[in-house]
């Protein structure tokens, strides 16, 4: 297989940055699920987490950056002590304040509170709902998590999440099961948005599938299951050189629960620092600038094959 930099240099492109746009807060690695497809190995034996001080470092360099959008992940970010200083510090220096889920780490005696929070603040959750199957989607994130996913998008609904006349969005992503790529995503956002109606009365806003990234756990059982290369091969076959030019990674920029700073969430988990060196937040003055190289490796198949990840 053609190494990532080397199909790029053969189609005569380079990756760049445009304007940074984004910024991405990895809190930690902490989870309550210990998903097959994680790229992170995120589980409920990791204790990497972003301290307070951490926090409030990565709050203020937003405040010098003037991000357009924050987006919160993990790990499970909801089980971050400090979350609720992390979202009001960020609410008001961005346009839009994102918080990823995995839907059963919403449970918990603090629910209310912060749904409540996030519905004050306006805030974007983007739920990982990868199966309409709960075989399926158990077998990929444990056992009970599909029945506890539907319980809490109803909840969700419920408090106007996903509706179209509150401006709560909730947004659905969807991963495969296993070594394989993700199907059309128009045709999968349909089937979902009338399956998950019809059968649970559940709505939401948007979906987006995407391929997994061979790093971290999912790496493991790649290599494990003998389809490590198999997948590599599929991934670069299906390279795609028109999605170079909207790639995530070309607008955004991923903070670590350490505070250092990445291209992205994906060169985070591959240990591929920003600018080449380990670079934290407190030493940085403004947002990475247009025009800088994005570090890249093989693992970046997973985000241009096919319709990429955008």
């Amino acid at each position: 297989m053609e190494s990532f930099s080397a199909t790029l240099e053969g189609h005569g492109l380079t990756l760049r940055r445009d304007r940074t746009a984004t910024l991405q807060v990895n809190v930690g690695l902490l989870c309550n699920q210990t998903c097959r497809h994680c790229h992170l190995d995120a589980g409920p034996g990791r204790t990497e987490s972003m301290s307070r001080r951490t926090v409030d470092e990565v709050v203020a360099y937003a405040g010098r950056c003037g991000f357009d959008c924050v987006d919160i992940t993990g790990g499970a970010p909801e089980l971050l002590p400090d979350l609720d200083r992390l979202m009001e510090g960020m609410a008001p220096l961005c346009r839009k304040l994102m918080l990823r889920t995995n839907l059963t780490a919403l449970e918990g005696p603090d629910l209310e509170a912060l749904i409540d929070r996030c519905r004050r603040l306006g805030v974007t959750l983007v739920a990982s709902f990868p199966s309409l199957s709960a075989n399926q989607a158990d077998a990929q994130r444990g056992r009970g998590v599909w029945e506890k996913s539907v319980r809490m998008l109803r909840t969700l609904n419920r408090t106007g999440y996903g509706r179209n006349d509150t401006g709560l969005e909730l947004n659905l992503v969807v991963n495969p099961a296993g070594a394989f790529m993700p199907p059309g995503q128009c045709g999968l956002e349909a089937r979902y948005r009338r399956d998950l109606l019809r059968r649970w009365g559940i709505s939401f806003t948007s979906l987006y599938s995407f391929a997994n990234v061979p790093l971290g756990r999912f790496r493991r059982w790649l290599l494990s299951s003998g389809n490590y290369d198999q997948y590599l091969e599929k991934l670069s076959g299906s390279f795609n050189p028109d999605t170079i030019s909207s790639l995530m990674c070309r607008s955004l920029v991923s903070v670590s629960w350490e505070g250092l700073l990445y291209d992205c969430d994906f060169n985070q988990a591959a240990g591929l620092s920003y600018g080449g060196s380990p670079t934290h937040v407190t030493s940085q003055s403004a947002a990475p600038p247009a025009g800088k190289p994005v570090a890249v490796g093989d693992h970046c198949y997973a985000c241009t094959a096919g319709t990429g990840f955008t």
